[in-house]
């Protein structure tokens, strides 16, 4: 009786611990799974953050110039010698024509007094021709000679913008000298935040202010991030930024700091409170913002419960079998003789063997699976990376045409001065019935057009985009056509050019834009990094062994600082000023030269400067109509 007892007491105290021990296990399994989805949400978010952010920053950069190289224009600044005296017309169609090409939104030309005189959109009904601006921040700062850049809420369209402002000098000669007007550019948002509703989380950018100016989430837009106070109120209403936009707090609640610039965070009402959400957060220096990103945790509270649930299922599994093997043996031990009792304990080491080679099997097949998601997901990473690398490789190309804008402005500005004296001549001669004369004349503005549309030609040649597509390749022809492209900025800067290049015609095979593209960064850089050298000399040499061809850029700058060897073929890497470039061109190159079949390199030379290389395998030269086999 008091062994029946006990076996029944014994009996309770087993259930009680098997309950607690799959009590434990399930919250241990919990808190394990909730870290571990918490983790991988977070480098997901981060990599999000950082695309978006560079894409932000290209989007805008790209425009940066556009005002500064507007301002020099000779029929801008004619027009604003005397505006009084002169129809607006021809430079409102300038202007407009200019909005159409360069994909802006606005182009506009104030006085000094912040009036504007000219705009692209003359035509429309919310003009901006008689509007001042003096109040803005952008119009201060171009007419105290600095380059403005402003953002905030159209006051004649009510359209979120960004503008890029630039002086506009009539006189550069007197030292008390300041500007005459202002040239202002602005570019809409709405391409970018249409690209961030495309990706699963949501994105927005505040400004100093807290105020939310851009995001994906079109309820969050104009709202503050916290509630402002009334200083804050009154300084924006004097400025005028955001108009008559109530900017509401966003009711965002932030519930427990993950990490460092990581938070759980929530919303008390609106579209985003019906989840909780991972936050992290970028600085954006360069327009002094900062990009928010919310990935929801809903698949994080899913692979708590699956995972505690997978853990209880299994605890229950190896419980329930150990207490049927323990009922069994205690059976058998009873019934059975000294022999028995010895089959039985080798019976029990072969199910357990069993058991153990089943939890192997299903552990197997759960990574197998896990490997096979992993490897889609990097395969999805790639794609997303390859398009995002072809956009800035179209974006560098742009940057470098604007390096180039000046120099092709000069060469088109002779032939045009001589196109125009050589017309008044012919008008003149066929006067006179000197008919021969004028013809001579004629012919002389054909030929000067011809040059012209040379000059235009290689600017197209060069902002086209490359393709896929591989071709047997000249190495003389892209030297040359690189050369050619920087003449006039040779000629101008009394840069000296060397080259050794030999006759006999070399082929490579790869992509002919996308290797004139690197040729002509390298020389770009070269003669960035001669700026200060008394006797500039460029040198440009091509070289071949047995199997490869390569192209070397010599310059007799200052060299590559030995602190930066390790960096300067990194993205984003940049030794320039602000705004002078995003530090992708090198990063670009070297990324495109593996991509041929070729390798770029970079060494600082015994007597000063540095030298570039790249390197390319030699091709077979391509055959001709009359040199093709014959396969009859």
């Amino acid at each position: 009786m008091i062994q029946k007892k006990a076996l029944k007491q014994w009996r309770h105290v087993s259930w009680f611990i098997a309950a607690l021990g799959l009590l434990v296990m399930m919250w241990q399994a919990a808190l394990f799974a909730r870290e571990q989805a918490l983790t991988n949400l977070q480098e997901d978010a981060e990599n999000e953050l950082r695309l978006s952010t560079a894409n932000l920053n290209g989007y805008l950069l790209r425009y940066d110039y556009l005002p500064q190289m507007l301002a020099t224009r000779e029929g801008v600044q004619r027009f604003l010698a005397s505006p009084e005296r002169q129809n607006v017309m021809p430079l409102n169609l300038l202007l407009d024509r200019f909005r159409f090409t360069a994909g802006v939104s606005d182009v506009y030309l104030l006085d000094r007094e912040g009036t504007t005189l000219a705009a692209s959109n003359w035509h429309r009904a919310n003009t901006f021709i008689g509007q001042n601006y003096a109040f803005r921040s952008y119009y201060t700062e171009a007419i105290a000679g600095r380059q403005g850049r402003f953002h905030g809420l159209g006051v004649q369209s009510q359209e979120r913008g960004y503008y890029f402002s630039a002086p506009v000098w009539l006189d550069t000669t007197s030292p008390d000298a300041r500007p005459d007007g202002v040239m202002v550019v602005k570019v809409l948002l709405n391409d970018v935040e249409d690209n961030w509703a495309e990706q699963n989380a949501t994105l927005f950018v505040t400004d100093t202010d807290g105020i939310i100016f851009l995001a994906s989430e079109p309820e969050l837009r104009m709202n503050a991030l916290h509630p402002l106070s009334d200083e804050q109120r009154e300084v924006l209403r004097e400025t005028r930024r955001y108009a008559a936009e109530p900017l509401e707090a966003s009711d965002i609640q932030m519930e427990a700091q993950y990490a460092s610039g990581t938070q759980l965070v929530s919303f008390d009402n609106g579209p985003l409170s019906d989840h909780r959400y991972l936050s992290l957060t970028r600085q954006l220096p360069e327009f002094e913002w900062e990009m928010h990103i919310l990935k929801p945790i809903d698949s994080v509270v899913s692979a708590q419960w699956m995972t505690a649930l997978m853990a209880g299922g299994l605890y229950g599994v190896v419980a329930l079998g150990g207490g049927i093997g323990w009922q069994r043996l205690r059976l058998r031990r009873e019934r059975e003789t000294f022999a028995e009792r010895e089959r039985q304990t080798l019976a029990r080491v072969r199910d357990e063997l069993e058991i153990s080679v089943g939890r192997r099997t299903r552990d197997l097949v759960a990574s197998n699976q896990r490997l096979s998601a992993e490897i889609e997901e990097r395969r999805r990473a790639e794609a997303s990376l390859r398009q995002t690398q072809d956009e800035l490789i179209q974006a560098a190309k742009l940057a470098v045409l604007g390096q180039l804008a000046a120099g092709i402005n000069h060469e088109l500005n002779q032939p045009l001065a001589a196109i125009r004296a050589y017309g008044e001549n012919a008008r003149r001669f066929i006067e006179l019935s000197r008919v021969d004369q004028a013809d001579a004349n004629l012919a002389q503005i054909i030929e000067l057009t011809d040059r012209m549309a040379e000059i235009s030609a290689q600017l197209r040649q060069f902002s086209r985009k490359s393709s896929e597509h591989q071709e047997t390749i000249s190495v003389q022809s892209c030297v040359e056509y690189a050369l050619r492209l920087f003449h006039s900025r040779l000629r101008a800067d009394q840069i000296s050019v060397e080259q050794h290049i030999p006759r006999e015609t070399l082929w490579v095979k790869g992509d002919l834009v996308r290797l004139e593209q690197v040729i002509v960064n390298l020389i770009s850089n070269a003669l960035q990094a001669m700026k200060e050298t008394p006797i500039p000399t460029l040198m440009v040499m091509v070289k071949t062994d047995a199997c490869h061809a390569s192209i070397h850029i010599v310059d007799n700058g200052s060299g590559i600082d030995e602190a930066h060897f390790d960096q300067i073929f990194e993205p984003f890497f940049t030794t320039k000023a602000p705004g002078s470039g995003l530090g992708l061109g090198l990063s670009i190159s070297s990324r495109i030269m593996e991509d041929l079949g070729g390798k770029l390199y970079a060494y600082n030379r015994d007597e000063g400067g540095a030298e570039f290389s790249l390197t390319l395998p030699l091709a077979d030269a391509p055959y001709t109509a009359l040199e093709k086999p014959s396969h009859a």
